[in-house]
């Protein structure tokens, strides 16, 4: 059975080593007859989630904020895959993924949990030029623990000082592998 799969991908490089690792998801997860649609957060107007507790996960749009989260809201809610997407920044996720991530919680609010459970799954691709993914895996076991999602796993490429350096890599191929698993 075909699913619909949403990735997130927080990288500030449309053709950098993250993004690599996303289209060998992405071409994998088609090949096994999966809808893809991925979201470029840096080309995206989201703003910070301002703690408001204004959200109500029965409306269009959940958030009180209008921005380019609107677009993002639907397409999670129908889905049955969540793909986190980043470069490693700072020991975590970029900042991109990490903002439409807290605002994700508007799907909490409300009416029901439109955000939790729900059958979901989730899967976490990212690169850097270092090894230290450490804290950015231990914020997203535990992101997937609270949202109740099936965890996948994580494609975790270290070692890419330059743009390209992870189409060499194994992990080009656990990415594309991992999407084909997705039935």
């Amino acid at each position: 059975m075909s699913k619909k799969i949403v990735i997130l991908n927080g990288s500030p490089r449309k053709k950098g080593n993250t993004s690599l690792l996303v289209k060998a998801f992405t071409e994998g997860a088609q090949s096994a007859g999966n809808t893809v649609t991925e979201f470029f957060l840096d080309g995206m107007e989201i703003h910070g989630c301002k703690g408001c507790f204004g959200g109500h996960s029965g409306r269009e749009c959940p958030c009180v904020q209008k921005d380019d989260m609107a677009r993002i809201y639907p397409a999670v809610k129908e889905s049955d895959v969540v793909v986190l997407a980043s470069p490693l920044y700072y020991w975590n996720l970029s900042g991109q993924l990490r903002t439409a991530c807290d605002r994700l919680f508007a799907l909490e609010e409300g009416d029901g949990n439109l955000l939790r459970g729900h059958d979901r799954a989730s899967a976490l691709l990212m690169a850097a030029e270092g090894n230290g993914f450490a804290d950015a895996v231990l914020y997203y076991d535990h992101l997937m623990e609270h949202l109740r999602w099936k965890n996948l796993g994580h494609v975790l490429a270290g070692g890419n000082m330059n743009v390209g350096d992870v189409e060499s890599k194994p992990q080009i191929r656990e990415a594309y592998e991992l999407g084909r698993a997705i039935q």
